[in-house]
Formats: structure tokens, C-alpha cells, sequence
């Protein structure tokens, strides 16, 4: 396995940990990780540094994971609308950071910006889906209620975190992610 492989795979897994261990700081309760958004900030920071496949699998499988381990969120329809809503992050995020090559802590913004337009865009279709066929419907209001206004507190601490925890990883030189000046080899 090349060195680099073997850094996404470990970082992949530490991001995981986190991803399990950060929704107990809000204590399981529903109101809570729906305002902070808990789960999304490890993922966004994966796709990030490692790429857009290591960030859409740990997107897909960190909820799906955590709803079998602690029964939160309910599998049916959050954990599998969040499985499909953090995927989209991962990958757009990834996909973002790999083609604009930004090297200014502004230039952060754009990359993180789009992941979360297209993760809450794909949240919305997939609950739209799941609850127009097994439930009783998913209207536009409820999409704007859920993806944006009961998610702001979450939304502006993804905004300060996210490059705020990037930076940091990169100029204290533990991590030279491979969109960065030089690559891992």
C-alpha cells in the first residue's frame, strides 16, 4: 500500500471516530444535532484533505453506521437521507478542492460553499422520495425548514470550523493534502 493511500485510509478512519464521538457532545438529542449538524464537519474535512471518494464513502457510511450502533439517527428516513445528503458533501467538496487548488484561506469558501448547496439539494430529493412513496409527503417548506433554517447555528459553525481546521492541519505541516503545493508520494 503507498504512503498516501495508507494517510487518507488512517485519516479516514480517525474522521469516522469523530464523526461517532461528536454527536454525544450534544447529547443524542434530535433538537440539538439538527441545530450544530455534528456528523457533516468530519466528513467535510475529509473530502477536503484526502479527496472526494474518501469524503463521499465516509459520508455514506457514517450515518447509515452510527444509526446501527447508537439507534441515532433513526435509520428510516434521517440516517438514510443523511447517508446520500453527506455522500454529496464528501464528493462535491473533494471534487471542488482537487480542481481549484486553493491556496488562500478565502478560497476555502467556495469548495465548502457548493458541497453544502448540493449536500442539503440531494437531502431534500432523497427525503422527497422516501417520504412520497413510504410516508406522507415532503413539501418544499418542510425542504427550506430542514435544509436551511433550523440548520443555520450548524451551517455557520461548518463556515468557521471547516477552513479554520484545514488551515491549521496545513500550515502546521501534519497533513499536505494533494491538492496543495507539493503531493504525498
Amino acid at each position: 500500500m503507498r504512503r498516501d493511500t495508507l494517510i487518507k485510509l488512517t485519516g479516514t478512519a480517525l474522521l469516522l471516530a469523530v464523526g461517532y464521538l461528536l454527536p454525544l457532545l450534544t447529547g443524542q438529542i434530535p433538537e440539538i444535532g439538527n441545530l450544530l449538524l455534528p456528523m457533516h464537519i468530519p466528513v467535510l474535512l475529509c473530502g477536503a484533505l484526502f479527496g472526494g471518494i474518501w469524503g463521499g464513502a465516509l459520508g455514506f457510511v457514517l450515518p447509515l453506521t452510527r444509526s446501527l450502533i447508537f439507534s441515532k439517527p433513526l435509520i428510516f428516513p434521517t440516517a438514510i437521507a443523511m447517508a446520500f445528503e453527506l455522500m454529496s458533501y464528501g464528493l462535491v467538496i473533494g471534487i471542488c478542492f482537487s480542481v481549484m487548488k486553493p491556496r488562500r484561506f478565502a478560497a476555502y469558501y467556495l469548495p465548502l460553499l457548493s458541497a453544502m448547496l448540493v449536500g442539503r439539494a440531494v437531502w431534500g430529493a432523497v427525503m422527497a422520495v422516501l417520504l412520497g412513496v413510504f410516508g406522507d409527503g415532503f413539501g418544499f417548506s418542510l425542504f427550506i425548514g430542514g435544509a436551511f433554517l433550523e440548520a443555520i447555528p450548524g451551517i455557520i459553525l461548518q463556515l468557521i470550523l471547516v477552513p479554520t481546521l484545514i488551515s491549521v492541519l496545513i500550515k502546521s505541516g501534519a497533513y499536505v493534502p494533494c491538492w496543495h503545493k507539493k503531493s504525498l508520494k
